[in-house]
């Protein structure tokens, strides 16, 4: 490509994928041979975490390259507020042509975020039948929206549609569709969000038979029962119903499944990019909004205390030119670096208040990764300070904190907090997260000059 070209752009973004829940990261159970494919053309990022474990505010992390405390959006029903930065609207506004495909779960449903068209799967609330993927099993004749087979058990059932209808194989077809119409001019960016592996952890056959339960292994961090600790917050959607080892290994079974159908879609996009000559200089992302529990410290779902599972994600980019191609980086990364990393990439600067860390630069990270939840039923709040050694859980409640050493505890089961050995450095921790908020993540003055107004 020549210095005046624009490049390509595709960033496959999925929804609660555990990092640990692909091949390339160490999993030998998962099949996920086209996830694998990219990390091996581009760079791995094996420590790199979400600043908000939840769908809508993690978005618009990714959106603004700001943290939540930042752009304000707080919860699954909210938007990014007029006037800030997005990388799609500024991309847009240096000639690209932009797509979204999938989930993006911002209220409002179709807000305009720097994209010139949506095809939406999902919207944070309300009715869902009027999104482009549920109406079009409506003009099938595909009515109920409910099966009567699906009683959710722990989130794992196989699918009430045929895979032709899945809303994983919708997304997938659409991305097919608009890459097909890609030329070696560049300029597009196009997002695909897919709503798995989030629950319903619902493969359609024949995917809901490509795991054996009985043949795969539990987690790390998995434990026969749940703590005292985690017993008495623990709000997730199965905090009732009693977790075995057969129904963890049949629930893990549906997970990979619907992760593994969203790699067959993958492979697919990497294939006609390959054939139409664009990949090599395509850039790609592969990543998650947030992790899931799926067995650590006897829980399933999400919500609760920021623990590894819930804050660490798959991340994955490949770079033009396969620069870097198959580098590892150990380096804590956050999805706020996304934006930077897509905007510097592209010749462009990142916007006013975009914070984040150019990824395609070699040894990449920080010292501290931060990460932070509100309303947790009380209105409380939590903040999360995690370092490569040790990780602190702040919450305003008396007694509910807790501090992890990673070293000699990877698997956050001893709290530290009122352990006098380690009073100096939890004092360490509680003193960058005040650095963060108050002098590196500080909240901004917002003014929208082109609002609307009467």
């Amino acid at each position: 490509m020549s210095g005046n070209e624009k490049i390509n752009i595709l960033l496959i973004h999925t929804d609660q994928h555990r990092w640990d829940c692909m091949g390339a990261y160490g999993n030998a159970d998962i099949r996920t041979p086209h996830m694998d494919q990219l990390a091996a053309d581009g760079v791995k990022y094996t420590h790199s975490f979400t600043c908000y474990p939840v769908c809508t505010p993690s978005r618009m992390s990714l959106l603004t390259g700001m943290y939540v405390h930042q752009h304000l959006g707080w919860s699954n029903t909210a938007g990014v507020p007029n006037g800030l930065d997005t990388f799609p609207r500024l991309l847009r506004q240096a000639g690209y042509r932009t797509r979204a495909i999938g989930k993006m779960h911002l209220t409002p449903q179709y807000q305009d975020v720097g994209y010139d068209e949506f095809y939406l799967t999902e919207k944070p609330k309300g009715d869902r039948r009027d999104t482009n993927y549920y109406v079009q099993l409506q003009d099938k004749g595909i009515r109920n929206l409910k099966s009567p087979k699906i009683h959710w058990g722990f989130g794992a059932e196989e699918s009430f549609v045929d895979e032709k209808d899945h809303i994983t194989t919708w997304i997938g077809d659409r991305a097919v569709e608009t890459l097909e119409q890609w030329d070696e001019t560049g300029g597009n960016l196009l997002f695909v969000g897919f709503n798995r592996p989030h629950r319903p952890f619902d493969p359609p056959a024949p995917w809901n038979t490509m795991y054996d339960p009985d043949q795969l292994t539990l987690l790390p961090g998995w434990t026969e029962d749940i703590a005292a600790v985690d017993a008495s917050q623990y709000r997730g959607n199965f905090a009732k119903l009693d977790l075995t080892e057969d129904r963890m290994k049949w629930t893990m079974a549906y997970y990979y499944a619907c992760i593994s159908q969203v790699d067959h879609h993958i492979g697919r996009m990497i294939d006609l990019l390959k054939q139409k000559g664009l990949y090599d200089n395509t850039l790609i992302f592969y990543t998650s909004d947030h992790g899931e529990f799926l067995g650590f410290h006897h829980m399933v779902g999400k919500g609760h205390y920021m623990y590894d599972p819930l804050m660490r994600v798959p991340l994955v980019i490949k770079f033009p030119g396969m620069r870097r191609k198959g580098e590892v980086e150990e380096g804590l990364v956050n999805n706020v670096d996304v934006a930077t990393t897509v905007l510097r990439a592209s010749g462009l600067q990142p916007g006013k208040y975009m914070d984040g860390l150019d990824l395609a630069k070699e040894a990449q990270g920080r010292e501290w990764i931060f990460g932070e939840t509100g309303n947790r039923g009380r209105g409380g709040k939590e903040y999360m300070v995690r370092s490569a050694k040790g990780k602190l859980l702040l919450r305003d409640e008396p007694g509910e904190s807790q501090f992890f050493d990673l070293q000699n505890d990877p698997m956050e089961l001893h709290n530290r907090m009122d352990d006098p050995e380690y009073e100096r450095e939890i004092a360490r921790y509680k003193q960058a997260l005040s650095n963060w908020i108050l002098f590196e993540a500080p909240s901004v003055n917002h003014c929208d000059e082109n609002a609307p107004t009467i």
